[in-house]
């Protein structure tokens, strides 16, 4: 999959136009949130001096915008907008993101959150007394190794911004998935496997504010959906990669 680009286009406007200039980008803004080939967009004003201004627009690919977008008729309407302005342009240019990236304290990470690496110890001893007594998962868990809790536990705590743990003494992704591959789990196993990981999840103390369960069941989902694909007949092993991080939803982070 190629990586997205990002196109930042820096204006100059002065004071008394900028009112016009938000208008247009306004309308503008429609012609982007309809375009398949835009992944998301943001105008941003300067603080220190009002009458700079930088638009950022995140492409599927720099082709996509160059070769897509800039050829259908919406570039077309959104030009008609914002044509006034493309003389005050200062930059428009197309920048590739780079691995220097990540995420500052202000927000908390979900496994800080849960309450750390005992949280998930306890989620995952108490999840896996579940399992072993339940009718459904018993059978696919059979001879389960005494140390996979806290694998497992491991595995969450780095999924959800811990420390790398289980990439340190286990290994990546493509690991982790690997694990699943000949077990021909079920939709009726997947299902109970969330069910009883949320039920786990109560007993064992871990926050219940709406915005830490929604990520959490999010990546629950996806995570045992993966699992059921890859333990199905045709599946290849997956190549290596990292440990997914997950964060935060759409939903801020909660506020007692």
């Amino acid at each position: 999959m190629t990586a997205h680009t990002v196109e930042y286009i820096r204006y100059l406007i002065p004071e008394q136009q900028s009112a016009e200039f938000l208008a247009a980008y306004t309308r503008a803004a429609a012609q982007l949130a309809a375009a398949p080939q835009c992944v998301d967009y943001e105008l941003a004003r300067c603080e220190e001096d009002f009458e700079h201004f930088v638009l950022r627009i995140t492409w599927t690919s720099t082709e996509d915008h160059i070769e897509g977008f800039r050829e259908s008729d919406l570039f077309t309407d959104f030009v008609a907008e914002i044509g006034p302005f493309v003389g005050s342009i200062q930059e428009m240019r197309h920048y590739k993101p780079t691995t220097v990236r990540g995420t500052g304290a202000s927000v908390p990470t979900l496994f800080s959150w849960a309450g750390g690496a005992e949280a998930f110890t306890r989620l995952t001893e108490v999840f896996y007394d579940k399992v072993l007594k339940d009718d459904v998962l018993a059978p696919v868990f059979e001879g389960l190794a005494a140390e996979h809790a806290s694998h497992v536990a491991a595995w969450f705590g780095e999924v959800f911004g811990g420390p790398a743990a289980y990439s340190e003494t286990q290994g990546g992704h493509g690991h982790m998935v690997a694990k699943h591959l000949g077990k021909s789990i079920t939709e009726v196993q997947r299902r109970r496997w969330v069910n009883l990981l949320q039920d786990a999840a109560d007993e064992a103390g871990l926050p219940t504010d709406a915005e830490f369960r929604s990520a959490f069941v999010a990546y629950a989902e996806w995570g045992t959906r993966l699992a059921v694909h890859f333990s199905g007949p045709d599946a290849a092993p997956p190549a290596e990669q990292p440990v997914p991080k997950w964060t935060w939803g759409a939903a801020p982070p909660y506020q007692p």
